[in-house]
């Protein structure tokens, strides 16, 4: 396969493909959608079944309700393989099999042909995964899935992995790892995937999500990782009919109300340090009541914050978990900064996000504890 370009490994790899799992990026970004649902419907095009894992409740993609949702969403793989209990019959056939349920048991009832059963003849096996293909969106490295990882490692070992992202520190997990540093979004990169194994079926409905995800990457072609490609591939999106004032419009201009009422509430109360040029806010178990949203909702304030703070590099907003836990999710400028704060900080990096968590029953003297400590040990230049 070494001799075969990107576009054409991911084309090899489909071509034995009849049911593909698809990982998306957990920051429920315009990308992480974008790529996903695109990813699903090339996928149903070339009739290999396909299903998107969203291990997260489903209302914090309310904000791409826009766009045509994939049919399969799972929140987790529950059920994603059989396990086998096998007899060996050579010696001993067996005439009858039964099950019975008592309390917190499953009981099964074995009758063998002849005398006893020798234990030694029983084995208990994996069965293989119903999906024989793993495409993992926008994500540097495993770990950066989380739980679903945690929870399901042997499908990442066991079934052909394709790993699709644009991040510098991708770490290449993949047996086909199309890492594509210079593009602005993955959806850039699906989009010029899709673009060279067959143009025409590329429809409305993907070059929406793409265009989407291009969109909301780029702030609607303003950021920096804006280039010269972005806007070709943005173009040809549009000529396949992505609607553009369509997606800014739902993007930038008709947000939920839940999460301008958090928005709001945020910004009542946000602490701006200068010397370091971090803007940050607490966010009380009372704002999320108040305004219907949940933690899963940061994200998208963050990024609000980093639009109406142009001189900001580091964003922060910190929450409460369990009582007596605050959890601290912090964006910045661009990648080398996020990687600079996740070093002091020691924190995890999932995706563009740093998260961390402390033990604290104050979420307000936790922010300026973390706004001190990168004061003392990291100045921006």
């Amino acid at each position: 396969m070494m001799s075969l370009d990107l576009s054409q490994q991911f084309e090899s790899v489909l071509k034995n493909a009849k049911h593909a799992l698809i990982f998306m990026a957990q920051d429920f970004s315009g990308d992480a959608i974008g790529s996903a649902w695109a990813t699903y419907a090339f996928l149903r095009k070339n009739d290999i079944e396909a299903t998107v894992v969203v291990p997260s409740d489903e209302r914090y993609i309310e904000r791409f309700s826009f766009l045509t949702k994939p049919d399969e969403i799972i929140d987790s793989l529950a059920g994603a393989r059989d396990f086998v209990l096998a007899f060996n019959t050579k010696f001993n056939k067996i005439t009858n099999v039964r099950t019975e349920r008592v309390e917190d048991e499953l009981r099964i009832f074995i009758t063998p042909e002849k005398g006893s059963i020798d234990p030694r003849d029983f084995s208990f096996i994996p069965a293989k995964f119903k999906y024989d293909l793993v495409i993992v969106l926008g994500c540097p490295d495993k770990e950066s899935l989380g739980k679903v990882y945690e929870e399901n490692p042997d499908i990442f070992y066991e079934v052909p992995v394709v790993n699709i992202d644009h991040h510098t520190e991708n770490d290449n997990f993949g047996q086909v790892n199309i890492v594509d540093i210079t593009a602005s979004s993955t959806s850039e990169i699906i989009a010029g995937l899709i673009q060279k194994i067959n143009q025409k079926q590329l429809d409305e409905c993907m070059a929406e999500s793409l265009l989407t995800g291009i969109i909301d990457a780029t702030n609607s072609f303003q950021k920096k990782n804006t280039t010269p490609k972005s806007l070709q591939i943005g173009a040809m999106l549009m000529t396949k009919g992505g609607d553009q004032q369509k997606i800014i419009r739902f993007l930038y201009k008709t947000q939920p109300l839940h999460l301008l009422k958090l928005w709001g509430r945020v910004m009542a109360r946000l602490y701006w340090e200068n010397e370091i040029s971090l803007a940050w806010a607490p966010v009380f178990l009372d704002d999320f009541v108040q305004s219907r949203s949940e933690p899963g909702d940061v994200p998208f304030i963050l990024d609000k914050i980093r639009e109406n703070y142009s001189a900001g590099r580091i964003f922060m907003v910190l929450y409460n978990g369990a009582i007596g836990e605050v959890y601290m999710v912090i964006k910045c400028i661009n990648n080398d900064q996020l990687k600079k704060v996740a070093e002091i900080l020691g924190a995890n990096i999932v995706g563009d996000t740093c998260i961390l968590h402390e033990q604290s029953d104050d979420i307000t003297e936790s922010g300026k504890r973390v706004a001190e400590k990168i004061r003392d040990e990291f100045s921006i230049a």
